[in-house]
């Protein structure tokens, strides 16, 4: 499913013209900062980078520095996709947002309400809130077992003396102790149970699963970061279902091998000199670097 047809980021020509007219118009003391590094203007032009044509899959390839994210964070700024606060926000952003254009596909006037622009970071986030909710678990665990541990008398003493009808409640609970076990002491306490236990891998692959719905744009940035291949792998066949059975989009900044050799991506070199235009998997800069290194060492792997 295509929502996203087109994107056109801003020329040479208009960029000049624009940042000539605005150090004119703004005062030095706005300036000053931003002068010798107009963010994101005086980036794309340089790399051949002017547009983009998407299909039901699109891919853009490039190493660090590439402009591959950047690219995600200003689509998802000029159409208003869901995402979390945009990081290297400059004076110029909004002035380049505004000479920023698209086309959509025909069948469609917006692109959709849960489409969404997934970082990396947000699934550190995620991993990270799994873990602090395990904690707090494990520290109300703790206090129970101990409490559990006092109320059974475990310093050898086998009696508790009431002093007033207050210390009733306290009998009945150095009772219940003494006659049941800690899960079923924790239990009647209502201790809540400890998220389900993966690795950090399990974990981000489930962010994704859950996070990735049906008929949607998702622009997903370097998802195979803490993805094993085995999961990298995983995630490329859950969005080529997603992308065929569910009627979404995606396209994904991303160097991995075992995403950009999904069968019929469209991929943009960004790391290339050459106009941007779509190219193989095999003739990726990274992918040749991994090709020649298995074949260097082809009869290692020979049985």
């Amino acid at each position: 499913m295509i929502y996203l047809r087109s994107f056109e980021l801003v020329n040479s020509c208009e960029e000049d013209k624009f940042i000539v007219q605005y150090n004119r118009e703004k005062p030095i003391s706005m300036m000053t900062c931003y002068l010798n590094d107009p963010y994101p203007f005086n980036f794309f032009p340089q790399k051949n980078i002017s547009g983009f044509d998407f299909s039901d899959i699109t891919m853009l390839y490039g190493m660090n520095g590439s402009g591959k994210s950047t690219v995600l964070n200003i689509i998802s700024e000029k159409l208003g996709v869901a995402k979390n606060p945009l990081f290297n926000y400059t004076p110029y952003y909004e002035e380049y947002l505004k000479m920023c254009e698209y086309k959509l596909d025909l069948h469609t006037t917006r692109v959709p309400a849960n489409s969404r622009l997934i970082r990396s970071d947000d699934v550190f986030d995620y991993m990270l809130d799994i873990r602090a909710v395990n904690t707090g678990v494990d520290n109300d665990r703790q206090r129970m077992f101990d409490e559990y541990n006092i109320r059974r008398n475990v310093d050898g003493k086998n009696y508790y003396q009431l002093s007033s009808l207050d210390d009733y409640e306290e009998l009945k609970e150095r009772n219940y102790a003494k006659h049941h076990s800690k899960s079923e002491y924790t239990r009647r306490h209502g201790l809540v149970q400890n998220v389900r236990t993966v690795s950090n891998g399990e974990a981000a692959f489930d962010f994704f699963s859950s996070a990735i719905t049906e008929n949607a744009l998702y622009l997903l940035d370097e998802p195979e970061n803490s993805l094993s291949p085995r999961l990298q792998m995983r995630l490329a066949k859950y969005i080529e279902e997603a992308s065929r059975f569910y009627g979404s989009q995606f396209i994904i900044a991303t160097h991995s091998p075992f995403l950009l050799s999904m069968k019929g991506v469209r991929i943009y070199d960004l790391d290339s000199i050459e106009p941007c235009i779509p190219k193989k998997w095999t003739e990726l800069g990274n992918v040749r670097e991994y090709y020649a290194l298995f074949k260097s060492h082809e009869k290692e792997f020979e049985v």
